[in-house]
Formats: structure tokens, C-alpha cells, sequence
């Protein structure tokens, strides 16, 4: 049983097949997916998905990219979104600095603000942190200083980590999760799978990021939940555990961070024996 903790559903290029999408994903074994809001359109859309689909959760956020259009308004509804109880986390938030598509001092401002959102509705973060480590990790130190917000160990999660082990062992200590992706199956991937091999089980999580980020042998096609099954497979193979057991761990680990209640299904044959 798996669970992609991070996919755009509402996103255009799913308009086709929606419907048919999901199913295959329950299909390849998914439990459960975390649909992310990366603005004010698209944590909507979030929210209506996790309504219509009980096995969809939603986060409400604004993105890097977007943030200078996140003004007072747009944050109110933001707020009352967060308040939605099919809404476990916030974000997607934090800072780019490769494109840079907003002021670095409106990202800040905004991922700031977006923490404090987190506090006040008691709900866990999603990370966005690309060539921006050094900013990124001075917030969240500051948010945990200053706020304590969620227990210590699920603060949330840096989606897709692209950082080296210093700062993934950081952010775990600051009671953070690392969300794997399509990446670490790329054939010319080296520091990922190292990386992976040396972070601890219970604090990885499974991302597929679709319909980006796709994984091998998929590579340049539209990625989707069901795949999260090759992340997994990967992380199996560097960390030289069964499936099963990258499936268990990281399951109990969304489930934890996430509150999902998802219970593990069992096989006919493991039930009799419970």
C-alpha cells in the first residue's frame, strides 16, 4: 500500500482522463494522494477534488512563483481554505530562487506569513526550496524557534529535496520529512540515491510531483500517482529493503505527518492470523 503525498489532480493536463487516472491508481495499490494548491485556483480545485474523491486529500498554499499576487485578499480566503477539514497541510510555499518569477522579498515575506497560517490552523508545511537553501532553512529555524508549531517530529516535509545531507539531516532534527521523487530513478542520478540511502526510513516520503518529474522508464511522458510505484521500487533498492517494507514505512509516515487515518489493508491469509 502507497501513497503519493504530493501530485497537481486538478492540474490541465489530467483534463482527459481524470476520472480514469484515479482508477489507475488504485489499481497500482495507492492508498491515498495528497493533491497540492499552489495558488488561490488551484487550492480550490484541491479542496473540490478531496471532496469528490474519498482517498484525495488537499493542501491550499501559494507557490514561490506565485506569490506576488498573494495579496490581503487573496490570504483571507487562503485562511478560510485552510480551515477545511479535507485540507491537511498548507503550502505548497517557500522559496525559488532558479526562476525567480517573484521578488526574493516578497517569496519571504509570503513564505512567512503562509508558516504562521500553518501555526494558527495546527496543520503540517509543504516545502518548496529550490536553489534557495540557505534562505529557506534560516525560516523554518525561525518558525520552530519562535513558534513550536505541531509536534516536534511533524512539522512537514521538503518537497522533492534537491539539497546535499547536511541539510537534509538538518531539517529532519528541526522535525522535518524529505519527499523522494521521479529524480532518483534517472539513470544519470548519483548524490539522490546516496543521499536517500543515508537518511533514515521513517523520515522519507513518496512524491510523484505529477504530472511532472516523471520517473524511469517513463522519463518525457506525463507522470501520474500510479508511478509513485517506481520511486518506491528505487528506494527499496538503495536502502536494500523489500517493497513491502518502503511501502509500510513510508504509508505510516504520511499517515503520521498528514493525519490521514488511512488503515493498512491485509490479506485474506494476514487476517485470519490478526
Amino acid at each position: 500500500m502507497l501513497i503519493d503525498t504530493h501530485a497537481h489532480l486538478d492540474f490541465r493536463q489530467f483534463d482527459g482522463d481524470r476520472d480514469a487516472m484515479l482508477d489507475r491508481a488504485w489499481e497500482a495499490g495507492l492508498a491515498a494522494i495528497v493533491t497540492i494548491g499552489i495558488d488561490l485556483e488551484t487550492s480550490r480545485a484541491a479542496v473540490a477534488l478531496a471532496e469528490a474523491h474519498e482517498r484525495v486529500f488537499a493542501t491550499v498554499g501559494f507557490h514561490p512563483h506565485d506569490a506576488k499576487w498573494a495579496d490581503a485578499s487573496a490570504l483571507s480566503e487562503l485562511s478560510e481554505l485552510a480551515q477545511h477539514s479535507r485540507v491537511v497541510a498548507i503550502g505548497e510555499m517557500g522559496l525559488d530562487y532558479y526562476r525567480d518569477r517573484s521578488p526574493r522579498e516578497v517569496q519571504r515575506r509570503l513564505f512567512r506569513q503562509q508558516l504562521q497560517l500553518a501555526t494558527q490552523v495546527g496543520k503540517p508545511v509543504v516545502i518548496h526550496d529550490r536553489e534557495a537553501h540557505v534562505d529557506t532553512l534560516k525560516i523554518l529555524r525561525q518558525w520552530v524557534t519562535e513558534n513550536q508549531p505541531r509536534p516536534a517530529e511533524y512539522r512537514g516535509v521538503l518537497h522533492c529535496f534537491s539539497g546535499d545531507l547536511a541539510l537534509a539531516q538538518t531539517a529532519i532534527e528541526l522535525g522535518f520529512f524529505v519527499g523522494v521523487d521521479g529524480p532518483i530513478t534517472y539513470r544519470n542520478a548519483r548524490q539522490l540515491p546516496a543521499l536517500i540511502q543515508a537518511l533514515p526510513l521513517e523520515r522519507l516520503l513518496l512524491e510523484t510531483d505529477a504530472p511532472f518529474l516523471t520517473p524511469h522508464p517513463y522519463r518525457g511522458q506525463r507522470n501520474e500517482p500510479a508511478y509513485v510505484r517506481l520511486v518506491a521500487q528505487k528506494v527499496a533498492e538503495v536502502k536494500n529493503k523489500s517493497l513491502r517494507e518502503i511501502a509500510q514505512a513510508t504509508t505510516t509516515n504520511a499517515n503520521d505527518l498528514f493525519r490521514l487515518g488511512i488503515e493498512e489493508r491485509k490479506s485474506p491469509l494476514e487476517r485470519m492470523r490478526s
